[in-house]
């Protein structure tokens, strides 16, 4: 695809991209110093009297099974590729193959499962980086300069996975060059964007003891990413078993990803990364990716303590401060880690955060055995400049929807968190309702840790819809 195509691309998803910038506190875009909470001011918000479904869907508690439409595999057997109905399902297999062996295998079997994936994911590689990079001409070294200095500071065995799928995915040819075709850097780069690039907004929930049902817990992670122009991540997605005997693992994301976006190992321990921005500049010396990070403790740990701990100790050595849900059958935290430059300051406190923990000042949280995260801090001592008004109407809403019930089965679950209307008729300039669920929702996953079986929802390549299926995707 032209470059100038791509620049129209860009255009169109402006409004998207600045909503998602309001949602995050992402860059160097709108603070929130002085914000005063919900509860003490007016609300500016629009009322909108069809912001519910009419007819709310009523979940059983199991999810659908869907339906396998063709199955591809590597020449060596290092990579299967399943295309389902509405997710492509891979397996690794790590135990028998290399790390090189396992990325080529990779990029190959995914040009057959997937064969336009070079023409319909470039555009997308490319609304990223000038996502991120605004003023970006024809040279892409900024780009590049960032992706390399943290691939060289990753996991030796995830770089030659990474290098080996790029290789083999682009075929030997190298640059930025919006053509259509996936380049060795551009395939790199995509790899890089929660570290290099950025543009995430996100939720998740946790319930356990009398909140659900069985007593058993449940967690609820929301994934709000930047769908495409044309819902290219909606075309791309993946659940990824990555079979490593005891660090096994099975990952939740999007086709040739290599990081951790959201996934639970074979202990049970789940965890997903959210968006929380610094308001500071953006510094990539010195510094490494929290979502390989994050791969790295889900093989190496076996308890939500342990991948909590870890990820809080590495903290300051990120490129930006994030959240991250963390839970198995025992435990739910939020893993609240701040960067350097926010701890320097005095901004905030790195923090692993559970249900005792005491909040903010002005924010409360009504219901016990709950754990609740939106796209900031909230440990008491965390300063308040993130509270944008989504991140507090969605945090008040989840407080109201778990404080309806004394207890969730979870077929009830997942009626509560489906109710909204997922278009609210948004003006291009001036959003009128924060939803839960939205417009940039790809994936809504829950873990049912009674029955250790995990359910997705997955936005339809056609994009976001009302019309919501739980699909089962097996046990952990």
């Amino acid at each position: 695809m032209k470059r100038k195509n791509i620049r129209k691309y860009i255009t169109a998803v402006s409004a998207s991209v600045m909503l998602i910038a309001g949602l995050t506190g992402c860059g160097e875009g709108e603070t929130y110093d002085g914000y005063v909470f919900p509860e003490q001011q007016e609300s500016t918000l629009t009322a909108v009297s069809d912001t519910y479904v009419e007819s709310p869907i009523v979940f059983e508690d199991n999810g659908i099974t869907e339906r396998c439409l063709a199955e591809f595999s590597s020449d060596n057997g290092a990579c299967s590729i399943k295309k389902m109905e509405h997710y492509y399902d891979v397996t690794l297999d790590y135990e028998n193959f290399s790390p090189a062996e396992i990325g080529k295998a990779y990029a190959e079997t995914l040009m057959e499962a997937y064969p336009t994936y070079h023409e319909d994911i470039e555009p997308y590689i490319y609304e990223n980086i000038y996502g991120a990079f605004p003023a970006l001409e024809d040279d892409y070294t900024p780009v590049w300069d960032r992706v390399t200095y943290l691939s060289g500071t990753m996991q030796k065995e995830y770089w030659e996975e990474i290098d080996a799928y790029a290789t083999a995915l682009s075929g030997g040819i190298h640059g930025y060059n919006p053509d259509g075709k996936i380049s060795y850097e551009e395939a790199v780069t995509l790899n890089f964007v929660p570290e290099a690039l950025r543009g995430t907004a996100c939720s998740a929930l946790s319930l356990w003891g009398s909140k659900t049902a069985t007593g058993d817990p449940i967690t609820v992670r929301l994934l709000d990413w930047n769908l495409g122009t044309e819902f290219q991540m909606c075309t791309m997605q993946a659940v990824v078993h990555a079979k490593k005997a005891e660090r096994s693992y099975t990952g939740i994301s999007f086709l040739g990803f290599g990081n951790i976006v959201s996934a639970i190992n074979n202990d049970g321990v789940f965890a997903a990364i959210l968006d929380v921005g610094s308001g500071l500049d953006y510094s990539y010396d010195g510094r490494r990716c929290y979502t390989y990070d994050l791969r790295y403790a889900l093989e190496e740990f076996d308890t939500a303590k342990e991948v909590g701990d870890f990820m809080n100790k590495n903290s300051a050595n990120y490129t930006w401060s994030h959240n991250l849900i963390i839970t198995d059958k025992n435990d739910s935290f939020c893993a609240e880690d701040v960067v350097l430059q926010e701890q320097e300051k005095g901004q905030a406190t790195t923090v692993l955060r559970d249900a005792d923990t005491p909040l903010i000042d002005n924010l409360t949280w009504d219901n016990p055995d709950s754990l609740c995260v939106v796209n900031s801090f909230v440990s008491r001592g965390n300063h308040e400049s993130l509270w944008s008004n989504a991140n507090a109407v969605r945090f008040n809403k989840y407080n109201e929807w778990v404080a309806s019930k004394d207890s969730f089965t979870l077929g009830e679950l997942k009626t509560v968190l489906t109710q909204e209307k997922v278009n609210q008729g948004k003006d291009a300039n001036e959003a009128k309702v924060e939803n839960v669920r939205n417009t940039g929702t790809v994936q809504m996953i829950i873990v049912d840790y009674h029955t250790g079986r995990i359910q997705v929802a997955f936005t339809p390549e056609t994009g976001p819809t009302d019309d919501v299926v739980f699909t089962d995707i097996g046990t952990y």
